[in-house]
């Protein structure tokens, strides 16, 4: 790592302006370094546009990596006053109110009693809850047949989008430069191994730092440098419907198991705007089927659960293609390759941008190593893979 010779005047190119990268530059920028912020599209239209956008530490194993997801999840408030507008949060579509789930289903009734119970141990806000209490929750759903449920407290929503907005506009108001669409071709270094400047399609930019958080994109661009960070293909399905009344006024984020006939579990949530993004089978599922019959399909298994929402339509939206480590796990730091190279790389970008971001920047920013907490999350894990 190198350490800051000059903090307040270091400049660092952030690529990738998706909820992850925004969010690192807007801490960096804080900190009075020269920051520029690309993209090769629009910001927030990579993954960021795809995401369920759920915020929560369930199912996320094993125990360390949980807890790295619940310590995000407990920044979020903060983090969102810090960057909303008039640290208004609705601005950036943040509200908690938690998540519920049921099975219908003996052996997937077990299964959940297990993960509540599971969770339970590890400290987490989550419980069994009756039928009754399910429906009071949240009047809105018709349950049916209920073999078990639970209701997790802590868990939100928010609006990637929204947050990449705000991230944008507080740069703007640090003097940061915003250049998208450009795309990063290419690299420039000194003798020593270190890169000086990013070659783009807008024109070079000199820098101290780089900071790769580009989504799928980062395994190509770091390979222009020589690094190794591997990823697996990770297709997700998500569609949005037209703006309904508001429906989930208590619980915003609804797990609702499948109706048979080999559909899966779907996802539901109410967008900021009224809109509904609706998804199937957990947050790891592969998916590509983005038609319109899928679509539809999809509203008409939401509604046998949410009534309120016939009448609405069904939007499909383009497959999403989501970073996905090939181990599954956060990689963050440093390149050994590449001595002022920084990862930036997740799969749940949602959950975990306020804590990625605030090591990213303290990492950078100071020159120190959060090894206590990154160590299991570093690239070196992937050198080594390579070596062999």
């Amino acid at each position: 790592m190198m350490v800051p010779t000059s903090s307040h005047r270091s400049r660092v190119v952030v690529v990738g302006a998706g909820i992850v990268g925004a969010s690192i530059a807007w801490r960096i920028a804080a900190r009075g370094f020269r920051v520029t912020l690309i993209d090769k599209a629009e910001p927030g239209s990579g993954a960021s546009s795809h995401s369920f956008a759920w915020i929560n530490a369930g199912a996320k194993e094993p125990l360390g990596y949980h807890n790295f997801n619940r310590r995000s999840l407990d920044m979020w408030q903060r983090f969102g006053e810090a960057l909303a507008d008039d640290g208004n949060i609705a601005g950036i579509g943040l509200r908690w109110g938690g998540k519920v789930s049921w099975e219908t289903e003996d052996d997937a009734a077990q299964r959940l009693v297990s993960q509540v119970r599971q969770l339970q141990s590890w400290g987490y806000p989550t419980r069994l809850i009756s039928a009754s209490e399910l429906s009071e929750l949240e009047p809105s759903l018709d349950v049916g047949d209920v073999t078990a449920a639970e209701y997790s407290e802590n868990e939100g929503q928010v609006e990637p989008q929204l947050v990449v907005d705000a991230c944008v506009r507080r740069l703007a108001e640090l003097d940061a430069a915003v250049h998208t669409p450009t795309e990063l071709v290419g690299f420039s270094f000194d003798k020593g191994g270190r890169i000086v400047a990013v070659s783009t399609t807008s024109g070079d930019i000199e820098c101290d730092y780089v900071v790769l958080a580009a989504g799928t994109a980062t395994t190509h661009l770091a390979s222009l440098a020589g690094a190794y960070i591997p990823q697996a293909e990770s297709p997700g399905v998500v569609i949005r419907t037209t703006p309904v009344r508001e429906l989930l006024r208590n619980v915003p984020v609804v797990y609702a198991p499948g109706l048979g006939n080999g559909r899966q579990e779907i996802h539901i949530r109410q967008c900021a705007d009224g809109r509904m993004m609706i998804g199937e089978g957990n947050q790891e599922s592969l998916a590509e089927d983005d038609s319109q019959a899928h679509a539809d399909d999809l509203l008409e298994r939401a509604c046998h659960y949410l009534p309120g929402i016939v009448g609405a339509e069904a939007i499909p939206v383009p497959v999403g293609w989501r970073p996905m480590p090939l181990d599954g796990y956060p990689v963050m730091g440093f390149t050994p390759e590449v001595p002022n190279m920084y990862i930036a790389l997740t799969h749940s970008g949602v959950t975990l941008a306020p804590v990625l971001s605030q090591l990213a920047a303290m990492e950078v920013c100071d020159g120190v190593n959060a090894d206590d907490v990154l160590s299991p999350y570093r690239p070196t894990r992937f050198a080594r893979t390579k070596a062999r």
